[in-house]
């Protein structure tokens, strides 16, 4: 974790910081939470983190650890297959309704082409990356992908559950080998989208979408085995 610097919207900073630090595994669960740490890692005062935990424990990243007090919460299967089945038919409907934006040529032209960058940028990555570079290169591409869709309320649901899907990326990119076939499957994602196929594009999403999904799924049964 970097030290941040002091602007007006620093717990969202310090807020962001922390759930990055979740995602990539630098913050493991069940780990004890200490402000004070926290506040020197990222060398700003304990108030914007007291406001950050508080934040994350509503989001269910933290949990109250009795006379422990705050700690990294546990990933609960069920919370995530809920969340996958509900973000695969989000990805689905972006994939489709930016299509079909693409086919009657109502595509946001500088967000189609944040869309390649992206890619191109996810395409670049090598295993001497850190894990965090390869999800924010994965929250790129797909939040293009909900822009390009034109619909807000896609946008406005999947913001919510970010910090989710952020640590459940860090889960499934841990792996080298998921890493490079997720990006093969966001070129043929963007492909489709493109060439204006609605039914082709919305199919590839989803496929993708719920993959991840039992990707992490097998992943926490191997760490439940092994622990």
């Amino acid at each position: 974790m970097q030290q941040l610097s002091a602007v007006p919207n620093l717990i969202d900073q310090v807020h962001e910081s922390l759930v990055d630090a979740i995602a990539a595994g630098v913050l493991k669960p069940g780990e004890r939470i200490r402000q004070e740490d926290l506040a020197a890692r990222l060398g700003v005062s304990r108030q914007p983190v007291s406001h950050a935990l508080q934040l994350l424990k509503r989001q269910g990243l933290v949990s109250e650890q009795g006379r422990r007090g705050l700690a990294i919460a546990p990933v609960e299967p069920e919370r995530i297959a809920d969340l996958y089945e509900v973000r695969a038919a989000l990805d689905e409907l972006s994939a489709r309704r930016a299509a079909k934006v693409v086919a009657g040529g109502l595509a946001d032209i500088p967000t189609l082409q944040e869309a390649r960058r992206a890619l191109e940028s996810g395409q670049a990555l090598t295993d001497e990356d850190g894990r965090g570079r390869w999800i924010n290169a994965d929250v790129a591409f797909h939040s293009a992908l909900h822009r390009l869709s034109g619909n807000q309320a896609i946008l406005d649901i999947i913001s919510d559950q970010w910090p989710h899907f952020k640590r459940c990326m860090g889960a499934v990119l841990n792996a080298p080998e998921i890493r490079h076939r997720v990006w093969t499957e966001h070129a043929g994602i963007l492909a489709a989208i493109e060439a204006g196929a609605v039914d082709e594009a919305g199919r590839l999403a989803r496929r993708h979408t719920e993959a991840a999904g039992a990707d992490l799924a097998n992943r926490l049964e191997i760490d439940s085995d092994a622990a």
